[in-house]
């Protein structure tokens, strides 16, 4: 129901190791200004395949959505977990990234056999192996489910917060360091869901 042009990018990879329950992990909201960062686990089929299942930055919002549906419906599992803005104030965002896909991981249901993580960092979960990998969101289907149902929870979720704090625009640009969010704070102040480890040299004054 979208544009046939999707249907002209590479195929992804279904899998890193074969004849394995594997899952795909990503994270949403690492570079955001304000609320929390969310992570998402997602097992599988091996022949599930769609042309709009890629990296969620290179669809629109509609898409998004669209394609989480077929995401949910066809997974052997799948999981979306967050971390809130004072735990990454806490241990950073890097930390509560990774804390946030572990939480993912420890909700999934069948545990997965091999963890594919989109990135070059990670750290171990149980005794479960891992393979991590740069722009694995637009290499394997696993990973781009998982940026797809992070991006969209995550999305969700700061649209909620925007009523409660409508000054700032969030339904707009979900938390990140636009100008109207940052012209936002200067002229408001910081808000609870705000995070103060975020050191931007337009925001010290308003700490």
């Amino acid at each position: 129901m979208f544009a046939n042009k999707h249907y002209f990018y590479p195929v992804l990879l279904p899998y890193c190791k074969k004849n394995c329950l594997e899952a795909g992990i990503d994270e949403a909201g690492r570079g955001c200004l304000a609320g929390p960062v969310y992570a998402a686990a997602v097992v599988l089929p091996s022949h599930f395949n769609h042309p709009l299942l890629r990296d969620s930055k290179k669809l629109t919002h509609n898409q998004r959505f669209f394609i989480r549906k077929e995401i949910e419906k066809h997974a052997i599992a799948f999981s979306v977990a967050y971390v809130d803005e004072r735990i990454i104030d806490k241990i950073n965002i890097l930390n509560a990234s990774i804390k946030a896909m572990h939480l993912a991981v420890k909700a999934l249901d069948p545990e997965p056999e091999h963890l594919l993580v989109d990135g070059n960092y990670f750290k171990p979960f149980g005794k479960i192996p891992y393979t991590t990998v740069v722009k694995g969101d637009n290499t394997y289907t696993s990973i781009a489910a998982a940026s797809i149902l992070a991006k969209t929870y995550r999305d969700e979720a700061m649209t909620k917060l925007s009523q409660l704090y409508p000054q700032y625009g969030w339904e707009n640009n979900k938390g990140y360091g636009t100008a109207t969010h940052i012209k936002a704070i200067e002229l408001h102040g910081l808000s609870k869901k705000h995070r103060r480890s975020f050191q931007l040299k337009s925001l010290a004054t308003l700490k």
